[in-house]
């Protein structure tokens, strides 16, 4: 077994933390959290425990500029200390990474990511929700609705909403889910159209809502729900779904479906033009 390269030293790595349970952290952040020499972390979302027992300084970043966390970080990396910036979830959604990387890379510090659980997908891990169901959806789009960060051109939830039946997967947005629901609405989807909003997914404080664009608001002004939650739409957030046995299947594991692995059992066909006997040098077919 090769053994993983050391962490560098005068190094700056992005780690994405997950959605806040400790034990969803990848080996690889784990391994690098407890070797560095200095930690800066994001305290208003990552919850402290992650850093209990470590060798480094632990810093929490929340009442930081942009200009503060970067200096720190590269005076430390110019000493030659070992530097873990610890995000919530994973650092490419929302993880505000760009502007630090731009920066690092201004001032001559190597720097590496490391990716993490992103929200959306442990919210539909808790959901026990598929994002992707056959022949109903094949798209996911991670996104969120305009507050004080204006969307860009094309990019309003109204433009989203057109995108047929694909699973809406909002950050940023259960403060403003009335608007969410009024504009996916008059962007085309129906009122009736299932969502999901989970809010500290995987911690212990954790709550789900569920109901329609029609009833969501209503749902989260109840709960009283306003900070780190995700907003999920579509219809493959129908809780329904997975009593419906025999719909919605993948066809990899049909038996009438050959595939490199597999030929179709005798009397059955093959989704492949090549037809039972496919080349067995065809990569395997996905899932969904």
């Amino acid at each position: 077994m090769t053994l993983p390269p050391p962490m560098e030293a005068g190094k700056v790595y992005l780690i994405g933390a997950g959605p806040g349970d400790p034990e969803l952290l990848t080996l690889k952040a784990r391994r690098l959290i407890d070797a560095a020499d200095y930690v800066l972390y994001t305290g208003s979302l990552v919850p402290d425990v992650h850093f209990v027992g470590i060798r480094g300084e632990v810093e929490d970043s929340k009442g930081l500029t942009l200009d503060d966390m970067v200096g720190r970080m590269v005076e430390r990396a110019r000493q030659g200390q070992r530097i873990a910036r610890v995000h919530t979830g994973d650092p490419a959604v929302y993880g505000a990474t760009h502007e630090q990387i731009a920066r690092l890379e201004a001032a001559g510090v190597p720097w590496e990511v490391v990716p993490g659980v992103t929200s959306a997908l442990a919210a539909a891990a808790v959901l026990g929700a598929e994002l992707t169901i056959p022949e109903m959806t094949q798209t996911i789009v991670l996104s969120r609705t305009a507050g004080r960060t204006p969307m860009p051109p094309g990019e309003d939830l109204q433009d989203l909403a057109r995108l047929g039946n694909a699973t809406l997967c909002l950050y940023l947005s259960a403060t403003l889910v009335e608007k969410v629901a009024r504009e996916l609405i008059a962007g085309g989807r129906p009122a009736s159209t299932p969502v999901a909003v989970v809010q500290h997914a995987t911690l212990p404080t954790q709550r789900i809502l569920r109901g329609t664009l029609a009833t969501i608001a209503s749902e989260v002004r109840t709960a009283r729900v306003r900070d780190q939650a995700m907003v999920l739409v579509g219809p493959a957030l129908d809780p329904e779904l997975r009593h419906h046995v025999g719909q919605h299947e993948s066809r990899l594991y049909a038996a009438d479906f050959s595939h490199r692995f597999r030929r179709a059992e005798r009397g059955g066909g093959s989704d492949d033009p090549a037809g039972p006997d496919i080349d067995a040098t065809l990569p395997p077919s996905e899932p969904t």
